[in-house]
């Protein structure tokens, strides 16, 4: 799960020389896209409009056939909904390079670190019951197991995990690809990784992207509820506003359950894509191991603008943000804002794990997009061209 920072533009923190090697947790990958010009992109898949589409792509269809074309992503699929509440999908390419399945209309995808919101949204429920104190400190709920070389637990807020201000160090630049795919990791195996690691920054002092964030706001939420975060998560979230086709994997099942596109992968960086759908997605955990679809995506971040998830406090602070370096990003409590072409910004996060991208959010006055793509892109232009697709989605 990369930086939100790495999406456009790249991340300037310490790590990122680092970072090619873990990059389907938390880096950068490769430079390189495959070209797939000899595959023409299916007519859109415009459930809304269908006259619309025969007369010619719209801005969205056109956004999704330059990420094919031009980019080389095996697949790239879109959910968008406007204020009325009009939905439509999109796709172009191929579900798989292998046979040339037809890409699933709204298939299911691993969405990466956009699971962090879902994280912050539980815990944000428990400081809205009482139970979690955001300024408390990390051992007031897990006293002692954050030690390390400039790294104390009694000097880190809940709000800097879910914030990405504690200056804790990045384990998954210290894993590579082919064990991120088949190994399974305990959460306390993933934080003992990073605690072997000299801490970024000092509490407070500046914003820098850390998947151990969110492994210990994992940790946190078990040891308050007594429960699984996995069970919270779907009890609190996934029923309660009715995403039909969200989950978070049980230990050790590394299939996709429903309809979906194949996620494609270079590892080693100079070798050929690779086909990386089935994984254990374990060293994501609390930050990146949902499995979700576009559509699941919008009413997810549509809801929570809506304060269907969280009382009016708790979302104030969710969306209390601070600048990502010069990005223009901004990043709030597990929760990203980004200026529109068209005016305003859209709340959302995005997220990378090998094989797939996903991008998007939600506006105030309810509109939503969210697009998938079956690579991680590497190349800038990529890179821009999926921010551009989810602009065009909410601008059209």
């Amino acid at each position: 799960m990369r930086s939100p920072a790495e999406q456009s533009p790249r991340s300037t923190t310490r790590q990122g020389d680092r970072r090619r090697r873990a990059v389907s947790v938390a880096a950068a990958l490769a430079v390189g896209v495959m070209t797939l010009g000899v595959l023409a992109p299916p007519a859109a898949s415009d459930s809304a409009a269908p006259a619309a589409a025969a007369a010619g792509p719209d801005a969205v269809q056109r956004a999704l056939n330059t990420l094919v074309r031009d980019d080389g992503m095996p697949a790239a699929l879109a959910s968008v909904k406007d204020r009325n509440g009009r939905a439509r999908t999109y796709t172009a390419g191929v579900g798989d390079l292998t046979t040339g399945a037809k890409v699933p209309r709204d298939g299911q995808v691993r969405i990466g670190s956009n699971t962090k919101a879902f994280t912050a949204v539980v815990v944000l429920q428990l400081v809205g019951e009482g139970k979690i104190d955001l300024d408390a400190f990390v051992d007031a709920y897990l006293p002692g197991l954050v030690r390390g070389e400039g790294i104390d637990g009694s000097r880190i807020t809940v709000r800097q995990l879910l914030q990405h201000t504690s200056g804790l160090p990045e384990y998954g630049v210290h894993l590579d690809d082919d064990e991120i795919r088949n190994r399974y990791f305990e959460p306390r195996e993933l934080l003992d990784l990073a605690l072997e690691h000299p801490a970024d920054a000092e509490p407070g002092e500046t914003w820098g992207y850390s998947n151990t964030n969110y492994v210990l706001a994992g940790l946190i939420v078990q040891k308050v509820t007594g429960r699984p975060l996995a069970e919270e998560m779907d009890r609190r979230i996934i029923k309660r506003i009715g995403l039909r086709h969200t989950y978070f994997p049980a230990p050790g099942e590394m299939t996709v359950r429903e309809p979906h596109p194949r996620g494609y992968h270079r590892s080693p960086e100079d070798g050929p894509l690779r086909d990386f759908t089935e994984m254990d997605p374990s060293a994501g955990w609390a930050a990146g191991q949902l499995i979700s679809t576009n559509s699941d995506l919008n009413r997810f971040f549509t809801a929570l603008l809506a304060g269907r998830l969280l009382p009016a406090a708790q979302l104030a602070e969710m969306r209390t943000t601070v600048p990502v370096g010069t990005s223009g990003l901004r990043y709030g409590l597990g929760l990203t804002s980004r200026t529109l072409s068209c005016g305003g910004v859209y709340w959302g996060h995005g997220g990378d794990i090998a094989g797939y991208e996903t991008r998007g959010g939600a506006t105030d006055d309810g509109r939503a997009a969210n697009v998938a793509v079956t690579s991680i892109p590497t190349d800038e232009a990529a890179v821009r061209h999926v921010s551009e697709a989810v602009d065009r989605a909410l601008c059209g």
